[in-house]
């Protein structure tokens, strides 16, 4: 960790976490809970992190016996053995931390859950059923085919397995098994393979891809993978993408064929890991934004591109992973999300489903945050949804010295008389991530160094209290002040490193669109931000920010921070409960028939409520 302030160096340490073996450095004094969610590991907490349901408990390895914080509402005999509450339990030193499969946010007691709240039995929509049919006699009836569907069940025969079938039977003695996807039958294997059956769930995101590997007889994740979406090399956002298939014959089978070999990259990738042979994967579960997920099925996205933004499909699609290219079982199968509408795709139908948000008894609003924002309002047994093209700022594009979430990247800063640093592998920084640049512009809009307009001022025209420090850190250039956060010796490049006036612009325009839309969608339903019960947090990036500090630019209402609560990559976990549960894929069909698209472009409100989500609410 990096620090600029000479006589305060802040040490990051070491997190491993157990059973998965990620790993973290963190500041001290960072909690358990948030160490975790950088790891992409998400507690429980319905309390907001107050500390008092107790759902966030973890287990400490080696645990210093005199660590008395964090154990309140934990038993005596569970504090003995190094449990304590994530969030009330802070890194202070290199640390190896277990945690339990119940204080996981995507445990699978609460992603197969029914209407009810009971527990749900894993139901995937792939099955595998041994058979042994017996030869045939005079007195048998009927033919191979009804004998099958007696043994396995009345299931679609595609003629291209009939074709097969009496070879198969009579040169395996008549055994085999069947695999059933839903009501068709898939495939059939030789001996009994019943023990075999795997599904990978997959976000797929304008910037990155994540796909994860399940053993579907047991609901166990055997592996993650993870790449950037090759497709950033077309443009960084999906109205780049758009563009370029409008504008190039060629383009949308570039595309597909791009995203397909890094889909494929991540199977070989997953199966190497569980040494599981990518022909026993049998289903694939997508959700992705509606430009990403129809250029997967190579769909034109063109109609996106302009008013009214009309998408190809709406319903769930089930294509053969051999039609898409995919490296799967000869029969398996795609699940594509539902989209609801414009560019509110799967991805949102996901992270409605992880939410629960169609079974929300209070107002609930999700956001999820990324080069488009997505935002749910749930109330009064409704739901409400849009988009915002919040642009590629919080991912450090079209920042001046932005970068993404790699190493060399600022991803926290602290300003206190002087700029404390945190920044990603413990190395010289070489520029700042989204998530730095919100810490940045908030700690500076508190400090008064930035105005409610987002004017950075001049050393004169700040406070009186501002540190010489700091005041020394205000550089006029063009006509313009900019904010020095590194310099030049002390960064990867030899290069001073800035927030630029320019940079608080793009991130007035990136949060004021998202603003604009939760403040829409708020008053169509009546309603105060004071009146919402939780503000969930999804997407990669929203895991990582400070919730004060996202609520100071006004990215998100003004609220309590305790009812503000990260959820993490809510597509992934959403697409992880359509694989996991027949149940839950059919909840996905029915949230987007009853979510209500709103598109702003058409509300004649937004174009004052983002001007007003420009400025910067008062301190």
């Amino acid at each position: 960790m990096w620090c600029l302030h000479r006589k305060l160096i802040m040490k990051e340490f070491k997190v491993v976490f157990q059973p998965t073996g990620r790993t973290v450095y963190v500041l001290s004094g960072t909690s358990v809970m948030e160490a975790a969610g950088r790891a992409g590991i998400i507690l429980q907490s319905p309390c907001g992190g107050k500390g008092t349901c107790g759902k966030c408990k973890v287990r400490l390895i080696n645990c210093d016996p005199e660590l008395n914080e964090g154990t309140g509402g934990l038993s005596e005999e569970l504090v003995c053995d190094g449990y304590r509450l994530g969030c009330q339990t802070h890194i202070t030193k290199d640390m190896v931390i277990e945690i339990p499969k119940e204080s996981l946010f995507e445990a699978t007691e609460k992603i197969l859950t029914g209407d009810s709240g009971e527990v749900a039995v894993l139901h995937p929509v792939v099955r595998k059923t041994f058979f042994d049919m017996g030869e045939p006699t005079g007195h048998t009836a009927g033919s191979d085919a009804s004998r099958l569907q007696s043994v396995i069940g009345e299931v679609e025969i595609p003629f291209a397995i009939l074709q097969k079938l009496p070879l198969f039977l009579r040169a395996n003695s008549w055994q085999g098994t069947a695999v059933v996807i839903g009501t068709r039958l898939a495939g059939l294997e030789v001996a009994d393979t019943s023990g075999e059956v795997y599904g990978v769930a997959v976000d797929l995101g304008t910037t990155t891809v994540v796909a994860t590997l399940f053993d579907l007889t047991t609901g166990t994740e055997l592996a993650l993978a993870s790449t950037m979406n090759p497709q950033v090399s077309y443009g960084d956002d999906v109205i780049a993408r758009i563009l370029r298939v409008r504008e190039n014959s060629d383009a949308l089978a570039e595309l597909q064929q791009v995203i397909v070999k890094a889909l494929n990259s991540l199977l070989q990738t997953l199966s190497e890991k569980a040494q599981v042979p990518s022909r026993q994967i049998y289903e694939i579960t997508v959700a992705g934004n509606s430009t990403m997920q129809q250029i997967l099925c190579g769909l034109d996205p063109s109609a996106l591109g302009e008013v009214p933004f009309m998408q190809v499909f709406d319903r769930a699609l089930r294509v053969s992973a051999t039609t898409l290219g995919i490296s799967a079982n000869s029969g398996a199968e795609v699940f594509v999300f539902p989209q609801i509408g414009g560019f509110v795709g799967g991805d949102t139908v996901a992270g409605v489903l992880a939410a629960a948000m169609d079974r929300a008894k209070q107002p609930v609003l999700l956001v999820d945050i990324g080069t488009n924002g997505e935002i749910v309002l749930a109330h009064d047994g409704k739901l409400q949804a849009t988009s915002t093209a919040a642009g590629p700022a919080f991912e450090g594009a079209r920042i001046v010295q932005g970068m993404r979430a790699t190493a060399g990247a600022i991803e926290k800063i602290v300003i206190e008389d002087d700029v404390i640093l945190n920044v990603i592998g413990d190395s010289r920084p070489a520029g700042l991530c989204g998530t730095a640049l919100i810490d940045a512009v908030a700690e500076l809009l508190t400090k008064g160094v930035i105005d409610e307009t987002g004017r950075i001022l001049n050393s004169e025209e700040v406070p009186n209290d501002i540190s010489d420090a700091l005041r020394r850190r205000l550089i006029e250039m063009d006509g313009q002040v900019n904010f020095v956060l590194v310099e030049a010796k002390d960064s990867s490049s030899g290069e001073a490193i800035y927030l630029w006036q320019k940079d608080v612009r793009e991130l007035q325009l990136a949060s004021g669109a998202i603003r604009a839309g939760v403040n829409i969608l708020l008053k169509r339903a009546g309603l105060e931000a004071g009146d919402l019960a939780a503000v969930l947090l999804a997407g990669a990036f929203g895991n990582f920010i400070r919730r004060s500090n996202a609520r100071r630019i006004g990215l998100l209402p003004q609220i309590d921070c305790d009812r503000i609560r990260f959820i993490g990559n809510a597509a992934s976990l959403g697409a992880k409960f359509a694989l996991l549960s027949a149940d839950e894929r059919e909840r996905t069909s029915k949230i987007r028939a009853c979510t209500e698209h709103v598109d702003l472009s058409l509300d004649s409100d937004f174009q004052m409520e983002f001007g007003m989500a420009m400025m910067f609410p008062e301190n």
